[in-house]
């Protein structure tokens, strides 16, 4: 197991004590709730530049990346609908979309390829941990509630626009593993080759 894989674990296993410190009260535990969830949210950016200047990006790596982001964003934005801080239905779009997207990454993978995160689900990540941010100090400094319900709104659209930019990728090569199974040539053998072809394939 490398590190940035090591980081990755490390990210979900900040989601419980996330949700603990969320629902604890007493004094400054917000600030400790914040402090975790952006240090989970820091390994996030540093297991992606470990991967790519240690020359470390596997499979593995692509895949579990973006479900422990899932975990981590999930589990702040649904306990913060318990904790009466965000409207529900808004979370239900950001989660949906988490799920909707999971789902085409699994398909994809049953398929063959493998849907790399975008630009614009990354650059959603980085809005989402803003807004949580946010909101979770909305009761520490009122003024900011505000700008926590502006940033919230954004991450749904970011949520709705990079949905469609998965699915549209997904389709795109989808399509072109497709064609490329239609064009491939096909060969004929005679009763008896087909045998003697795994047969010498079987000695190489």
């Amino acid at each position: 197991m490398n590190l940035p894989i090591s980081l990755t674990l490390l990210r979900i296993f900040f989601v419980p004590l996330l949700v603990v410190l969320l629902f604890t009260k007493g004094r400054h535990m917000d600030l400790w709730a914040v402090g975790v969830f952006l240090a989970a949210a820091a390994t996030d950016l540093l297991d992606g530049y470990l991967a790519r200047k240690r020359a470390q990006i596997t499979t593995l790596g692509i895949l579990l990346d973006p479900i422990a982001d899932k975990l981590l964003i999930s589990a702040a934005l649904i306990s913060l609908v318990e904790l009466q801080l965000i409207p529900a239905w808004m979370v239900v779009i950001i989660v949906g979309r988490e799920f909707a997207v999971s789902g085409l990454r699994a398909i994809a993978s049953a398929e063959g390829f493998v849907l790399e995160a975008s630009e614009l689900g990354k650059t959603k990540m980085v809005v989402q941990v803003v807004a949580v941010t946010v909101i979770v100090l909305e009761h520490r400094y009122p003024r900011m509630q505000p700008l926590g319900e502006a940033l919230l709104w954004v991450v749904v659209v970011f949520a709705l626009a990079s949905a469609a930019q998965y699915l549209l990728s997904f389709w795109k090569k989808l399509d072109v593993r497709v064609k490329r199974q239609r064009n491939r040539p096909l060969t004929v053998l005679r009763v008896g080759e087909e045998e003697q072809e795994e047969k010498d394939v079987a000695a190489q």
